[in-house]
């Protein structure tokens, strides 16, 4: 009965209200009882009883319809929200996402839902003085749950010969005939499901004549603040009203007279014909109240106005199939690389025809060319992106049960909910940032009396936050909480036999902490459920470093921790530095190259075995490319030196000589090929040869490996 577009904006809308439920659940157990959090509790619930009523899924009814009538009860103050009731609304909403899961296949089989929540929120509905445990089965008429006073005009229907004749003979029979104003809520995304509802459960109480907008436009969702129905019916008009108002999102009805008038403003619809100006004007001058009635059904007119708001703001936006936009980021990549293969063909052009008409006109045409390429690139990428929040809303649930089973009280600072990331890289955080923050509530964060002892708040403060930089986006999860324990760590890895007692108190801080990435390594005293497996930082540590991001933690004692991933805003196209060795082409990628130098041979020291440089005062170990790669060096007096890495991190890469930045596409090697030491990818150059892309996290962790083994020994 529904297309897939319709079931895809049902369980988008379904997120979004599970989302506002869950959001809305934390805040009542954090700030007491809100009456605007209360009845958008309400709201969400009573939103997604009647979406999936309408959809069939009746389980997901009952489930909400149980939530909603809790809180008409808490909205009356006829009961009072515990933590007990938090708990259990909570289960609920986690058996709702269950049945989602359901549905989508992603989860439980059919019927597996426990029918101990149903029975938990009928007992706390039955506590609030309702002997049968049963609440109201709809918002009550009148106590509009989404009232507002201040709702805009809506389309008027324009009366023409037709309906007038029809109204004419109605009156002789005694029936009832309505002009119906139904406000729809400003939010509502299945515009068309609610529409159908609507005209359902008015087919229900008698036959429609004239509707503004027309039919098919209210029916494909295509109307604003909502729309005008002529009703004929044997019913009352409190009982339509009633009727109406018990289905999701409509926020108000009006009802009056059929013939009430009916001429529209200026604004909402033209002026109307010669023709229909004598009736129009006619049926307003009638003095004699009208009586209600009722007719047969009309044929359906065409539009009497302009088209509705609604149908102009709904053509901006477009629901779009994620692959359908990979796919276009593919082509742009492969243009990328024909706009790169047209400059250097232009630039060869120019260079044997000097100002010739035909090479000014290629670079004329190169040039505008790639301005529109890098337009186009921006905007792909643009549609690729996605809010931060969409991961960072599952954290405050998660925050309070964690801080809950470990009797913790800990409060959670978003900031930067904002912040857009491409697609790709989002699908990758979740589970590095899920990491951290358990990490910080087991290990970072004290205990309420632990914290009291030492001056401290009783309450942890644990902050995420995500901002960008540059190309980048930075994401930090920061506690205040006992800081990591630098002497246990270098314990641990003397006992592990990384490390020798003699040379521990040689390495730097984040020497120390670097041992805190290594698998399987942990410093808890006991395995838990939460954490002791070493299992942590090494996750987050090879999960980041997949996307060409990076890791780097901080630490006080006594003051906390902070952990902060550095991302690239997407995956596909990124700037690199091309150097050469030999005739082979290299590209390293811009966001991890700190600076180039250039050096003589006899600057290069030795130290312990291994090649160094100083530069500015700091010694520097130097990797050989031609080593890595197995090719001949040039041997040349001047020497070019990449220094790639973090700060705290670095290592000279020595190159023959350096080409320029230039933005490259990405590929993978392949499933044959699969990984390869020091190379992360691939891409193809203007004169379509391919250039391998160094890998040079892998460059800078294996150096800093060395030399912390050679420092242990």
């Amino acid at each position: 009965m529904f297309s897939d577009e319709e079931i895809g904006v049902f369980f988008d809308e379904l997120d979004e209200k599970i989302q506002v439920m869950n959001d809305g659940f934390l805040a009542l157990e954090r700030d007491g009882e809100n009456p605007h959090i209360i009845q958008e509790i309400f709201r969400a619930a009573h939103t997604v009883k009647g979406s999936s009523a309408i959809m069939g899924y009746e389980q997901m009814s009952k489930l909400t319809h149980e939530m909603e009538n809790l809180f008409d009860r808490i909205r009356q103050g006829e009961v009072k929200i515990t933590p007990e009731m938090i708990d259990a609304l909570f289960d609920g909403l986690d058996t709702l996402k269950a049945l989602r899961d359901q549905v989508t296949g992603e989860g439980m089989q059919e019927g597996v839902v426990d029918p101990a929540i149903f029975i938990r929120l009928q007992g706390l509905i039955t506590g609030a003085q309702d002997p049968s445990g049963i609440g109201p089965e709809e918002p009550v008429p009148g106590t509009d749950w989404a009232a507002d006073t201040d709702l805009p005009p809506l389309p008027r229907i324009v009366l023409e010969a037709t309906e007038l004749e029809i109204i004419a003979e109605a009156l002789q029979m005694g029936q009832n005939v309505f002009r119906i104003g139904i406000h729809i809520d400003s939010d509502c995304q299945m515009r068309s499901v609610r529409a159908f509802l609507i005209f359902q459960r008015l087919e229900e109480c008698g036959e429609i004549i004239q509707c503004a907008p027309t039919a098919e436009m209210i029916q494909d969702g295509k109307y604003d603040a909502g729309f005008e129905v002529l009703i004929i019916s044997r019913d009352d008009g409190d009982y339509i009203k009633s009727i109406l108002m018990s289905i999701a999102e409509v926020v108000d009805v009006t009802i009056e007279p059929g013939l009430a008038p009916s001429a529209p403003s200026s604004e909402e619809t033209p002026a109307a014909s010669p023709t229909e100006q004598p009736k129009t004007a006619a049926l307003q001058a009638q003095d004699t109240p009208l009586a209600p009635f009722a007719a047969p059904k009309a044929k359906e007119k065409e539009t009497q106005g302009p088209v509705p708001a609604a149908d102009r703001k709904n053509v901006k936006t477009v629901r779009i199939d994620v692959q359908k936009l990979d796919s276009l980021m593919n082509l742009v990549g492969e243009l990328v690389i024909e706009r790169t293969r047209l400059e250097r063909f232009a630039s060869i052009m120019g260079s044997r025809l000097g100002s010739d008409e035909m090479a000014d006109t290629l670079n004329e045409i190169s040039n505008h060319l790639g301005q529109v390429t890098s337009d186009l690139q921006d905007e792909i990428m643009k549609a690729r992106m996605l809010p931060i929040s969409q991961v960072f809303n599952r954290f405050p649930r998660m925050v309070r049960d964690l801080a809950h089973k470990m009797g913790k009280e800990i409060n959670l600072v978003i900031e930067g909910r904002d912040t857009e990331l491409d697609r790709n890289v989002i699908e990758v955080i979740s589970d590095p940032l899920i990491h951290m923050i358990r990490n910080a509530i087991d290990h970072g964060i004290e205990s309420r009396e632990d914290r009291l002892a030492t001056g401290k708040p009783e309450a942890g403060t644990l902050l995420l936050r995500a901002f960008h930089q540059e190309n980048h986006i930075v994401i930090r999860v920061q506690d205040d909480g006992r800081g990591l324990n630098l002497e246990r760590i270098k314990a641990k890895a003397i006992e592990r036999g990384l490390l020798k007692a003699d040379v521990a108190n040689r390495l730097t801080d984040q020497e120390i902490i670097g041992f805190s990435y290594m698998a399987g390594f942990s410093t808890a005293a006991e395995v838990s459920d939460l954490s002791g497996r070493g299992v942590g930082l090494d996750v987050v540590k090879t999960q980041i470093e997949q996307v060409n991001g990076s890791v780097e933690i901080g630490s006080t004692p006594g003051q906390g921790t902070s952990c902060t991933i550095k991302l690239p805003l997407t995956l596909a196209i990124i700037k690199a530095l091309m150097v050469a060795l030999g005739d082979q082409v290299y590209a390293f990628p811009l966001a991890h190259v700190v600076e180039t130098v250039q050096i003589s041979r006899e600057e290069i020291q030795l130290l312990k075995h291994s090649e160094v440089v100083v530069v500015r005062g700091m010694v520097l170990p130097l990797v050989r490319l031609s080593r890595i790669f197995a090719q001949s060096e040039t041997n040349t007096e001047k020497i070019y030196v990449v220094i790639v890495g973090t700060s705290e991190n670095q290592v000279g890469v020595i190159v023959d000589r350096l080409i320029g930045e230039q933005e490259i596409v990405i590929k993978s090697l392949g499933v044959h090929l699969g990984r390869v030491t020091g190379i992360s990818g691939a891409t193809i150059l203007g004169d379509g040869r391919v250039s391998l892309i160094v890998d040079v996290r892998a460059l800078a962790s294996e150096t800093a490996g060395t030399r912390a083994k050679a420092r242990a020994v």
